[in-house]
């Protein structure tokens, strides 16, 4: 019987906080609560920079998150069989140098069976677009030499071929070096703060609790030193105070880490370089081509 009373007082006590807790913040929610402990104007700084600093966190990465889609940029409008992503434009363009006839031809754009897809990606598939309009052209082509137009859109396809898979490298890039250290900040840091702050409410809850049941009491409630306070709760208010005092405390020092860490600002750059990186190779790549399909056009004209 001992035991089972013992229990029982343990139960009650672990309840009793939280239940008082809950009490309290339900009277402030209502506008019925007497007092509130203030927190310090310097805390209350910090929460707003931590808060704006998640804000900017989970902005970004709703929009950098689709560094993770492969098709983030393929258009929705397009249908291509399973044919048609079957082998890389490369391959096609070997193939198709080796044929010799018409189904040898046809045959460079049937992929075998167990073949994996080409990524569906906004290049790769204006890649495709373009050399299939080559083969087009050079199949109904009954002229001398090749078909300028034909020879031009094959080289385009090449080169296309070419920035998709350097957007493809700047994709996993990004995943590695920014939305990973992104996602740390916004999952682990910042939760880690707000963990931080909830402790600093519930310790504030339950000193202004007990300030409450001192002053009904009888006692003015806010002061430890009012004379009309049991010693029993003057020595509570005292423990809470001091329990909020080192929440506080804590809460600030980890805010602080938060917001003076310089990882946001190297993830940041780590996203830009991955991004200047990518359209650097892509320039570099039009721009080796783009004399070619001049010297394609002037020699037709």
């Amino acid at each position: 019987m001992d035991k089972v009373s013992a229990f029982g007082k343990n139960i009650t006590a672990s309840f009793s906080p939280f239940a008082a807790r809950t009490q309290q913040y339900v009277k402030e929610q209502l506008g019925q609560a007497d007092e509130k402990t203030q927190l310090p104007p310097d805390y209350i700084e910090l929460e707003k920079r931590v808060d704006a600093l998640k804000a900017v966190h989970q902005k970004l990465y709703s929009v950098t998150s689709q560094y993770q889609n492969e098709g983030y940029d393929y258009p929705p409008n397009i249908r291509e069989s399973f044919n048609d992503l079957g082998r890389t434009i490369s391959e096609k363009v070997h193939l198709l140098s080796t044929a010799s006839s018409p189904s040898e031809a046809q045959a460079a754009f049937t992929a075998p069976a167990s073949a994996k897809p080409q990524p569906k990606t906004f290049n790769h598939a204006i890649a495709r677009a373009s050399l299939a309009g080559s083969q087009f052209l050079n199949q109904s082509f009954t002229g001398a030499g090749e078909d300028p137009l034909a020879t031009a859109l094959e080289k385009y396809a090449i080169a296309e071929e070419k920035v998709g898979e350097a957007r493809l490298a700047q994709d996993a890039q990004i995943q590695q070096r920014f939305l990973a250290g992104w996602t740390t900040t916004l999952n682990t840091n910042l939760n880690f703060a707000a963990k931080a702050r909830r402790a600093v409410e519930n310790a504030r809850l339950n000193l202004d609790a007990i300030k409450n049941k001192a002053k009904n009491a009888g006692g003015r409630g806010m002061n430890p030193d009012d004379e009309h306070i049991s010693e029993e709760l003057r020595a509570q208010i005292e423990r809470k105070e001091d329990e909020f005092v080192n929440k506080t405390e804590e809460a600030v020092e980890i805010m602080k880490n938060v917001l003076d860490t310089p990882e946001p600002l190297r993830n940041l750059a780590d996203l830009i370089a991955a991004q200047l990186e990518f359209h650097k190779k892509a320039y570099e790549i039009l721009s080796e081509l783009a004399p070619v399909v001049d010297g394609l056009q002037v020699e037709q004209e």
